[in-house]
């Protein structure tokens, strides 16, 4: 299907303003998927808050060109997707890691965060980052920790006393 031009800077101007916002990028190859495989990836990909597209490469390098996914335009070759992570740095990364499990078809070519091009191997790494809310509770987990360990050691001496007098009180009620 050929595109007109105006067809193509519209492409090229929604690509290039997700690319802008978007936390993290992972560029997968589809060749051999069939239509439901797809549909059922993208219909995965809006419930994650991923925007997937398929896109030429020549529209894709004019997209992300400019942006912090301006490294991934060495890699854009042959039949790909591109999946951009708007509201976790990892759920594109997890969708696509996810899918690829059960669709050995998808093979993931590159993954971008934080304006660095990462090797295909990494997927598992940037998959595994926490959610936002995970890291805040981890956050407050270490926050919290010092405080709690210092009240345990102020209350010690007087729970060992309490434990004391009830084995005293137990031993006398036993004899």
């Amino acid at each position: 299907m050929t595109l007109r031009l105006d067809d193509k800077k519209a492409i090229v101007a929604e690509v290039g303003e997700i690319a802008s916002k978007a936390l993290a990028a992972v560029t997968a190859e589809y060749r051999g998927l069939t239509v439901s495989q797809m549909t059922d990836l993208r219909a995965k990909a809006r419930k994650n808050g991923v925007y997937l597209r398929v896109v030429r490469n020549t529209l894709a390098r004019r997209a992300v060109e400019g942006t912090a996914f301006a490294c991934l335009q060495e890699t854009l070759m042959g039949p790909l997707l591109m999946a951009f992570s708007q509201s976790e740095p990892g759920a594109a990364a997890k969708l696509i890691r996810d899918f690829a499990k059960t669709n050995e078809k998808l093979v993931v070519r590159a993954l971008a965060f934080d304006g660095q091009l990462l090797p295909a191997k990494d997927l598992e790494r940037l998959a595994s980052l926490p959610t936002r809310d995970e890291a805040l509770s981890m956050f407050m987990a270490v926050m919290k920790a010092p405080i709690t360990k210092m009240v345990r050691t102020m209350v010690e001496p007087y729970a060992k006393l309490t434990r004391t007098v009830a084995a005293v009180r137990d031993q006398k009620q036993a004899a």
